[in-house]
């Protein structure tokens, strides 16, 4: 009987070690200083092996700057936030083919903030009054969903709606 008990003992410290050395690590409650749920972006993201952000952005400045979500040397997430003194065509940015705000297959979604939701990405604008503008547009890019993957788009539109009014939250807007 205790043969059976080391050897059951054996086999799942060795399934453990090899379980948990994938490198992977837990999603941060914070995302670019602003606070969300870990369940909201797992799905956005293929890996969270050597997460680390890079961030420009400054709320107190108000200057538009970007933040980098990575997992290693890629890109898992790119949010843009940006003020400006005039409301952002959110379409026109969207069919931007730059790395700035270009979104895949963009559609409004009927949402309290002028919101579009894509195939990679999404972009919400609304008013907020600070030294840096009149508008905030925050915009969601993620390089690691092919342009054609239509599977991502529920799980882009979910995690919008819960980061876009945290982040303004965290804005100070009048």
């Amino acid at each position: 009987m205790s043969a059976r008990l080391w050897l059951l003992g054996l086999s799942l410290s060795l399934c453990t070690v090899s379980c948990g050395t994938s490198g992977d690590r837990e999603i941060p409650k914070s995302i670019c200083g602003t606070p969300v749920d870990p369940d909201l972006t797992r799905p956005l993201v293929a890996s969270t092996e050597d997460w680390h952000e890079w961030s420009r952005v400054d709320r107190s400045k108000k200057i538009t700057a970007p933040c980098l979500i990575l997992s290693g040397d890629d890109i898992a997430l790119r949010l843009r936030f940006s003020w400006d003194p005039t409301a952002a065509d959110l379409m026109y940015l969207a069919k931007d083919t730059g790395p700035i705000s270009g979104v895949a297959e963009p559609r409004n979604i009927t949402f309290e903030y002028k919101t579009i939701v894509g195939t990679d990405g999404a972009i919400s604008t609304t008013p907020c009054k600070t030294n840096g503008g009149k508008y905030f547009t925050l915009t969601l890019q993620v390089p690691q969903i092919g342009l054609m993957d239509q599977t991502h788009r529920k799980d882009i539109e979910k995690f919008m709606r819960a980061y876009f009014p945290a982040t303004l939250k965290t804005l100070g807007c009048k």
